[in-house]
C-alpha cells in the first residue's frame, strides 16, 4: 500500500506534496495547520518519507529501510520535535531545543537524500526560540526540509509563517471518520458513529479513543462534573469547586469536554430544539432540557465564559477564582435556584 494513504481525508494536500517532488518544487518550509489530531504531524511524517523513499515505484512505499525507520521515528537524518509539557498541561517549545537542532541540521546527512525536521506544534514556541529559528528558515542549509505544525498559523510570528508554505487543514466529515474507523481499524458500528461526532473532524482523536477506552471514560467524568453543576445548587457548586480546584493539570481536558458541549447546548437553543448536527450525540437528552430550561441568551454565556476560563488558565490565572467565577455563571437546570 502507497503511504500516503495513511493519510486520511487530505487528497488536496497530498497531491500538493506529493506533485512537488514529482515536478521539482520541493520548499524548503511548509507550515501545517488545523486542530490537533487531525493528521498534521502523519502528513509530515509521510512527506518525508516520500522525500527519501528508495522504491523505483510509487513513493513512499513504506517497505525500504528509510520508510520504515522514518514511520517508527529512528531515521538519523529526519528529526521529530516535540515541546515540553508543564505541570498544568502547557506546552513549551524552548530555545535550547531549537539549538540542538540547528546543530543537528548543518552536520551532513548520514543517509538520506533530504535532512527533514518535523517540528510539532510550533505555536508553542517562546519568542526567543523563534527568533532562533527564524535564521533557519531564512537561510536553510542545502537539503534540508522543515515541516511545522501549528494549530492557527495567526498564532505565530508573521516573519516564520510568511517564510513557509501553508497547508490548511480542514476538520473531516463523521461519516469519512466514522467508514475510516469500521474499515480500517475494524471498529464496531456502533463504537464507530458515536466517537465519528465526538471526533469533531479529528481522525486522530476518534482512533486513539478506539484504542485507548480511559479516553471516553474521563469524558464521561468530565461530564458527570457538569452535570453535578447545572442540577445541583450553589452550595454544591462550591464543593465543585474545591474539588476541581486540587487538580489543576486536569481542567484543560474538562474544560474542552465541556466547551464542546455548550456548543451543542448552543446550537440547539439557538434552532430552538430541531435536528441539529451535535457532536454529543449521547448527551442530547440533557443538552435539550438545558436548551429549554435556560434562556438562549445564558447558554450562550455559559459558552463564552468556558472559553474565557480556558484562555484564563492558559495564562497561569488564579485556578480556583476561574473556576468558580465561570460556575457562578452557569444556568441551573432542574435545581430550586
Amino acid at each position: 500500500m502507497n503511504e500516503w494513504q495513511n493519510v486520511i481525508g487530505h487528497d488536496w494536500a497530498v497531491e500538493m506534496l506529493a506533485g512537488g517532488i514529482t515536478h521539482g518544487r520541493i520548499g524548503h518550509a511548509y507550515l501545517i495547520t488545523g486542530p490537533d489530531h487531525l493528521g498534521k504531524t502523519t502528513l509530515a511524517r509521510t512527506f518525508a518519507q516520500a522525500l527519501n523513499c528508495e522504491s523505483e515505484g510509487e513513493r513512499p512505499c513504506g517497505r525500504c529501510r528509510p520508510c520504515m525507520l522514518i514511520a517508527a521515528d529512528h531515521h538519523p537524518d529526519v528529526q521529530l520535535l516535540e515541546p515540553d509539557v508543564s505541570g498544568r498541561g502547557k506546552l513549551t517549545l524552548k530555545i535550547g531545543a531549537i539549538r540542538e537542532l540547528q546543530r543537528h541540521l548543518n552536520l551532513s546527512t548520514h543517509e538520506a537524500r533530504y535532512k527533514v525536521a518535523i517540528l510539532k506544534r510550533f505555536d508553542a514556541a517562546t519568542i526567543g526560540a523563534s527568533n532562533a529559528f527564524l535564521k533557519t528558515l531564512e537561510e536553510p542549509p542545502e537539503n534540508v526540509v522543515l515541516l511545522l505544525t501549528a494549530n492557527d498559523a495567526d498564532t505565530l510570528l508573521p516573519t516564520i509563517s510568511s517564510r513557509c508554505r501553508t497547508v490548511n487543514l480542514r476538520p473531516l466529515p463523521p461519516d469519512l471518520i466514522e467508514q475510516s474507523l469500521t474499515t480500517r481499524w475494524h471498529v464496531a458500528e456502533d463504537q464507530a458513529h458515536l466517537l465519528a461526532h465526538l471526533a469533531d473532524g479529528r481522525i486522530g482523536w476518534a482512533v486513539l479513543a478506539a484504542e485507548d477506552p480511559t479516553i471516553l471514560q474521563t469524558r464521561a467524568a468530565n461530564l458527570d462534573y457538569l452535570r453535578d453543576a447545572l442540577t445541583g445548587t450553589r452550595v454544591s457548586r462550591f464543593q465543585l469547586v474545591d474539588k476541581l480546584a486540587r487538580k489543576p493539570e486536569n481542567l484543560p481536558g474538562i474544560l474542552q469536554t465541556w466547551l464542546s458541549w455548550w456548543r451543542d447546548a448552543n446550537l440547539l437553543a439557538r434552532q430552538n430544539g430541531g435536528s441539529a448536527a451535535l457532536t454529543n450525540i449521547d448527551e442530547r437528552s440533557l443538552l435539550e432540557e438545558t436548551a429549554c430550561a435556560a434562556a438562549a441568551e445564558a447558554v450562550l454565556t455559559a459558552l463564552k465564559q468556558t472559553n474565557l476560563a480556558l484562555w484564563q488558565l492558559e495564562r497561569n490565572a488564579n485556578t480556583r477564582l476561574v473556576i468558580e467565577n465561570l460556575l457562578l455563571m452557569y444556568p441551573y437546570v432542574m435545581s430550586d435556584e
